[in-house]
């Protein structure tokens, strides 16, 4: 079995905490909603505990996000996404556009290049 005392990655940390700010959570009521005292969410979100799979998969499900495996290809096209829809979230008039956009190409349209 691999050793688990190295932690969850601090990006995932910050992830987690910020999803859980966002949701107006204190810790207290994140632990209430998936079985946690709030001194064990706290040592989670500070990589003083790495959490199980199934406690880590109840608290990102509980944030409105979810774990997936994705091909280490395809890591940065998802990332990717991820900051566009973050960008967007931040920039609310654009909040009707597709994450993604096929290149006019590859809809068969072509288009003028503009100088």
């Amino acid at each position: 079995m691999k050793d688990r005392s190295h932690g969850l990655p601090a990006t995932l940390r910050q992830t987690l905490t910020a999803a859980r700010h966002k949701r107006r959570l204190s810790q207290a009521e994140l632990g209430k909603l998936v079985g946690l005292p709030q001194m064990h969410v706290s040592a989670i979100e500070t990589g003083r505990v790495v959490p199980r799979y199934n406690t880590l998969l109840d608290l990102v499900r509980v944030l409105d996000h979810d774990l997936l495996l994705v091909p280490r290809d395809l890591v940065p096209v998802v990332e990717a996404l991820v900051q566009e829809r973050n960008r967007k979230a931040r920039n609310v008039e654009h909040e009707d556009e597709p994450l993604y956009q096929p290149d006019d190409e590859e809809d068969g349209e072509s288009t003028e290049r503009r100088s």
